[in-house]
């Protein structure tokens, strides 16, 4: 042992040489055997990019010419002059009419492009008239009546023309200004907002007690003076919204899967375990959420038990250049303030076509944008109402760029946010006020002997 010792102290220096030589020529190979294997799969790399990009692009092909052979009508849903039922009646309406999910087979979706029918929930004035509107696909037109004939019997239900199509494009030189917006929920999908069971609706109340939160939006709409418009469109489709699953490369849940990985989540933090009294027990637990919570964790719970619709909301407040009142942006901004539980979910604004739309971004907030950009917006807004659009957007708006290059690229448009709401959530947005709101430009059947028609299809 003391000649190895005193061999390594006089050699150190040639055998760190060797041991330094060895890694090197080692590493070297590696490297080579590295590129080599790099060089070698690059071609299956670049065949699997291909590929992928070839699937995305024929997909998108597809699915918007089956789109394009949509034929769509839009129904006025006249309410009649005593609403007697609670928005109960709407929720069942909506789960009857409008949840169409369905298994497509392989040929369906990938050779003819087929996709879930969507439907749009309007609210609309016209120089202070007030209108309901459903926007659907002709083939379920007859659904449509057919069930809203159902829960509301004296009501009346006609095809009329689209509003939307009596507004020119927004230009310097045209008659109409237009600012609208989108609306998002602030926090995970699976909390809602409040409904019509938490103003105590669902109990049907004696009218001269009800807090209807619909009320101040029909209030608000028909403010409207003559040349003014406000539209409120509510897209729904059955819900298809996916969440990456943690753990994974590409697996993916849907939205009950998400809350329920949210809320265990949140209840991990007050879950204690004891140890069994017992050898050889398991170990119980206790979870103790405080007292706070309970609004939020009984609303998901809720909110989990009804069927979910992807979901889009937008309003639009379009006038003449004479009558157009900055003023209405607040009222508009403001419209869903009593849907809100801070504490549980909310609805905010995004998507403004204004001059700080892209300030969710700091940097941003500095560089308003120009007015012929804001007349861009306005007029993609524009479009994207009058198609109804926030599930199948044209390839250019699948393409997210970040700031700067967003609003230089691709000056006209916003990405969509998809809400996940069920069908208690939909029915409080959008259902007919009872009789305390005496509102005399929201038209109404004023006979109560009215019926369905004898000849309705079936």
């Amino acid at each position: 042992m003391d000649k190895f010792a005193s061999a390594v102290k006089e050699f150190w220096l040639l055998l760190l040489v060797v041991i330094l030589g060895y890694f090197v020529l080692k590493f070297d190979v590696a490297a080579f055997w590295v590129y080599k294997i790099f060089l070698g799969l690059l071609p299956l790399a670049g065949t699997i990019a291909l590929a992928y990009l070839a699937h995305f692009f024929w997909l998108h092909y597809v699915q918007h010419n089956f789109i394009a052979g949509i034929t769509w009508v839009l129904l006025e849903i006249v309410p009649p002059r005593d609403v007697l039922r609670s928005p109960k009646a709407m929720e069942l309406f909506m789960t009857n009419a409008l949840y169409h999910m369905s298994r497509k087979s392989g040929l369906e979706t990938y050779w003819q492009g087929a996709v879930w029918f969507w439907f749009s929930l309007e609210i609309v004035s016209i120089d202070g008239q007030v209108h309901f509107f459903i926007r659907t696909p002709s083939r379920v037109k007859t659904l449509i009546e057919t069930q809203m004939y159902a829960q509301f019997p004296q009501a009346q239900v006609k095809e009329v023309e689209d509003y939307t199509l009596a507004v020119d494009e927004i230009t310097p030189e045209s008659d109409w200004r237009l600012w609208g917006c989108e609306f998002k929920l602030t926090k995970p999908d699976v909390y809602p907002i409040k409904t019509y069971i938490d103003f105590g609706l669902d109990k049907d109340p004696e009218e001269e007690y009800k807090v209807d939160p619909v009320s101040p939006v029909v209030e608000l709409f028909g403010s409207m003076g003559k040349g003014e418009q406000m539209w409120m469109q509510i897209v729904v489709t059955p819900s298809k919204k996916k969440y990456h699953t943690p753990g994974t490369w590409f697996k993916t849940h849907d939205w009950i899967a998400e809350g329920e990985k949210v809320i265990r989540k949140i209840l991990a933090e007050f879950t204690r375990y004891h140890a069994p009294g017992v050898p050889g027990a398991e170990p119980t637990k206790e979870i103790r959420a405080p007292d706070f919570m309970k609004p939020m964790l009984e609303g998901a719970g809720r909110k989990m038990l009804k069927v979910g619709f992807d979901t889009g909301v937008r309003i639009c407040y379009v006038a003449k250049k004479e009558a157009f009142s900055m003023s209405n942006r607040r009222n508009i901004r403001l419209i869903f303030r009593q849907y809100a539980a801070p504490f549980v979910n909310e609805l905010t604004r995004i998507n403004s076509t204004q001059a700080d739309a892209f300030s969710s971004n700091f940097i941003a907030g500095f560089f308003p944008l120009s007015a012929k950009k804001i007349m861009r917006l306005a007029n993609r807004m524009l479009q994207e109402y009058r198609e109804r659009e926030f599930f199948h957007p044209p390839m250019r708006h699948r393409i997210r760029l970040p700031w700067p290059l967003s609003p230089l690229i691709f000056p006209n448009f916003f990405h969509h946010h998809i809400n996940v709401m069920n069908t208690e959530e939909l029915a409080t947005l959008w259902h007919f006020p009872g009789q305390i709101l005496k509102v005399p430009t929201l038209e109404r059947i004023e006979s109560k002997e009215a019926s369905p028609p004898p000849n309705l299809p079936t």
